[in-house]
């Protein structure tokens, strides 16, 4: 019964995360026709991760067809240039605009070079999000050490009268 029970439950999550996966794609939606020539450097695809993100947050845009670089341009975040990894696809880490609108937004991709633009969406969520990687770097403050010495003085305490007891009621009978 228990197995079943922690199969299903797994079942369940794996398929959450399946289908919630933070991937959008975008195709060519500008293409000028007298341009030509443009070697290959094109944006084919684009995906955002994540799809929802938080004023202030950071968006992952990886690109394909972008061999030279380029640029990725929103209303809710400054216009921030594509970098090209050794693989040939290109990629870029926008910061969102603190004070953006929460709502939904469509990003901009443009090759070096290149007059086609490839789209793709994301929406912008009210909040800053958490304060994350934080551990170790921020020091205890002087409330947290008395309360922390307070409980460990009390547990020191309470084990000390749990053992004076114990030994007095077993001494007793023996």
């Amino acid at each position: 019964m228990r197995a079943s029970r922690a199969l299903a439950v797994a079942a369940t999550a794996c398929a959450v995360i399946g289908l919630t996966a933070p991937i959008a794609a975008a195709t060519d939606r500008d293409n000028h026709s007298g341009t030509g020539g443009n070697g290959g450097n094109a944006p084919t695809n684009v995906t955002v991760s994540p799809t929802h993100v938080h004023q202030g947050g950071a968006l992952a845009v990886s690109v394909t067809g972008c061999s030279r670089g380029g640029v990725v341009t929103s209303n809710a975040f400054p216009k921030t240039a594509l970098s090209v990894n050794p693989s040939g696809n290109s990629a870029a880490d926008p910061r969102i605009y603190d004070h953006a609108t929460p709502g939904r937004y469509n990003l901009a991709v443009r090759c070096t070079g290149s007059s086609q633009v490839a789209t793709a969406s994301f929406t912008v969520i009210r909040g800053q999000g958490t304060d994350g990687g934080l551990g170790g770097s921020m020091a205890p403050s002087s409330t947290e050490m008395t309360i922390g010495a307070s409980m460990v003085g009390a547990a020191a305490l309470g084990g000390a009268v749990f053992v004076s007891r114990r030994r007095r009621l077993s001494g007793g009978k023996a």
